[in-house]
C-alpha cells in the first residue's frame, strides 16, 4: 500500500478562532464556519496552521472553537466533584438530541487530593459500600479512581448535566465504547502486588445509558488482570482486543461465551505472528528482527491460563508460548480508513520505533473470527504508522477514528504535546496543541455526528469540546 506522510507546517498566526475568555468563563456556544479542504497538492490536507489561543489553553486552526465542558473541582450534579487527572472518553448518542461522554479518571489509592468526595480518606458518611469498588481495605483510605458521565446537547454542546458514574477502582487510564452502548474503563494499576493491588488491574463496564448514579461495580475477571490500557470490540462478532502499557506487553483477545455479556465470562488468547515465535514487533535498535511497514502478516492466538495471575506475569506466560512483543500498547478503536473501506482495530504502541516515538498498528479480523474456522482466512497484522520524526507525530497515547475516517492521536510526551490527524489517504496534520501546560492530551473521540471532538488536558484538568469545519 503507497501512502504519503506529510507535515504540515503549523506556525504561528495573527488571528484568534477562539471565544477566549467568554469562552473560558461563561462556556458559551459554537458556531461553524466553512467547510474544510484539500491544500495544494505539495503539502497534503490542512486545516491550516494553529492559531496561537489568546488565554493559552489549546492553539487551533483558524474556524475552530474550543468550549469547556468540565474542570477538576467542579461541583457535579450529583454533588460530588469532577475528580483530577481525566483520560480516556468515548461519546455516545441517547437520542433525544443528548450525548453522553463517559470520562475515565487515572487516579486510585494516591489520588485522594482529586478525588471526588470531601475527605478521600474516607467514605462520605452513610454512602453505600456496595457503589463502590475497593472503599479501603487493611486500615487503607478509600480508591479513588473511576468515571465520570457527561450529559450534553447534541446540537449545542452545551453540558446539561454531570456525574459520577464508577469509583473504587485503580487508574482507570483508557478503554473502548462497546457496540451495545456501554464504555470499559480499564485499570492501570502501577503496582499489581501489593496487598492493595491483588483485587486491581481489571476491566469495569459502565452502560451509558444509566440514569444519574453510580453502578455498582463488577470487575470483569475473566478479561484478565494486567496493566490494562484500552480495548476494542468488534461489533460483527463481538469479540474484544485488548493493549497492554507495558514495554514487552503483548497484544489479547477476549472472545466472550455469550456475544455482548462480558459479565458472563470466556476466553482469553494472546496474538502470536504465523511461523514466528515470541516475535518482536518494536523495531528497536539492536534489535534482531525488524517488522515491516506497510505489509499484512497473518496471526494466530494462543490460549492463556491463570488470567487473574497475582504475579503480575500473564505477559510472560504470552511470551513464553511465542506470543508477539509490543511496546506500551496504548489507545485503541475499531473503524475503517476511507480509502480503505475495511474494518480493522487501530492501536498505538507509544514508545515502539526506531527512536522510540511510537508505532499505529491495525489488525484485520479474519472472516472466521474466533470460530472453528479461523485458519481457513487468519486475521492480519499491518504496522501502519511508524514516522521516527518529532515533527509528525511522537508518542501516540489515546486514539479515535472519526466518522470521515480521519484518525486521530493524542500525543503523551514531556514537551510540547498536539493532537495529530491521520487522513485516509495516510496524509498527517495537526489539529490542536496544548499550550497550558506540558501535560498530556488524553481521551480523544468524537461526537457520533462527527461535528464535535473532545479531548482532555489531563494536568491541572479540562475537559474540552471542540468544533469547526471537520470534514
Amino acid at each position: 500500500m503507497k501512502t504519503r506522510r506529510h507535515f504540515l507546517s503549523q506556525s504561528a498566526a495573527v488571528t484568534s478562532g477562539f471565544y477566549g475568555l467568554n469562552c473560558f468563563l461563561n462556556q458559551t456556544g459554537f458556531s461553524k464556519d466553512k467547510p474544510g479542504k484539500k491544500a495544494k497538492e505539495d503539502s497534503g490536507f490542512s486545516y491550516g496552521e494553529l492559531v496561537p489561543d489568546p488565554y493559552k489553553l489549546l492553539d487551533l486552526p483558524e474556524g475552530f472553537r474550543y468550549r469547556i465542558l468540565s474542570k477538576t473541582g467542579d461541583r457535579m450534579g450529583d454533588g460530588f466533584k469532577v475528580p483530577g487527572k481525566p483520560d480516556g472518553m468515548a461519546a455516545f448518542d441517547l437520542g433525544d438530541d443528548k450525548i453522553a461522554l463517559i470520562r475515565n479518571h487515572e487516579i486510585g489509592h494516591s489520588g485522594f487530593k482529586t478525588g471526588p468526595f470531601e475527605d478521600n480518606t474516607k467514605l462520605p458518611e452513610g454512602f453505600d459500600p456496595s457503589l463502590i469498588y475497593d472503599g479501603g481495605r487493611h486500615g487503607a483510605q478509600p480508591f479513588v479512581g473511576g468515571t465520570t458521565t457527561l450529559i450534553l446537547d447534541a446540537k449545542t454542546g452545551k453540558l446539561l448535566d454531570e456525574y459520577l458514574s464508577l469509583v473504587g477502582t485503580d487508574r482507570n487510564c483508557a478503554g473502548g465504547p462497546t457496540p451495545w452502548g456501554s464504555w470499559v474503563t480499564c485499570e492501570e494499576p502501577a503496582d499489581l502486588t501489593t496487598q492493595w493491588g491483588d483485587i486491581h488491574g481489571y476491566c469495569f463496564e459502565v452502560p451509558a445509558t444509566a440514569k444519574q448514579g453510580l453502578v455498582k461495580p463488577v470487575a470483569l475477571k475473566a478479561m484478565g488482570r494486567f496493566r490494562h490500557e484500552a480495548i476494542a470490540v468488534d461489533p460483527r462478532t463481538g469479540v474484544v482486543y485488548l493493549t497492554e502499557d507495558r514495554n514487552d506487553g503483548v497484544l489479547y483477545r477476549f472472545l466472550p461465551k455469550e456475544k455482548g455479556k462480558l459479565e458472563m465470562g470466556g476466553k482469553l488468547q494472546a496474538l502470536k505472528i504465523t511461523g514466528k515465535g515470541k516475535h518482536d514487533t518494536r523495531n528497536w535498535p539492536g534489535g534482531k528482527v525488524t517488522f515491516p511497514i506497510h505489509e499484512r502478516v497473518a496471526v494466530e492466538w494462543i490460549d492463556l491460563e491463570d488470567v487473574e495471575s497475582p504475579k503480575d506475569d500473564l505477559r510472560i506466560q504470552a511470551l513464553n508460548k511465542g506470543a508477539a512483543m509490543f511496546s506500551r500498547g496504548e489507545g485503541m478503536w475499531f473503524g475503517s480508513a476511507e480509502h480503505v473501506g475495511e474494518d480493522s482495530i487501530y492501536f498505538a504502541c507509544t514508545d515502539g520505533g526506531r527512536d522510540h516515538l511510537g508505532q499505529i498498528f491495525r489488525y484485520f479480523p479474519g472472516e472466521h473470527e474466533g470460530t472453528e474456522r479461523e485458519a481457513e482466512t487468519p486475521g492480519e497484522l499491518e504496522l501502519y504508522l511508524e514516522p521516527n520524526d518529532t515533527a509528525l507525530l511522537k508518542n501516540a497515547d489515546n486514539i479515535t477514528i472519526a466518522p470521515s475516517g480521519h484518525l486521530y492521536i493524542c500525543e503523551d510526551t514531556s514537551g510540547d504535546n498536539h493532537v495529530r490527524g491521520v487522513t485516509g489517504e495516510g496524509e498527517m496534520f495537526t489539529l490542536a496543541k496544548n499550550r497550558l501546560s506540558k501535560g498530556e492530551l488524553t481521551g480523544v473521540c468524537m461526537s457520533p455526528d462527527g461535528s464535535m471532538l473532545f479531548v482532555n488536558i489531563q494536568n491541572p484538568g479540562i475537559t474540552f469540546a471542540i468544533t469547526g469545519p471537520f470534514v
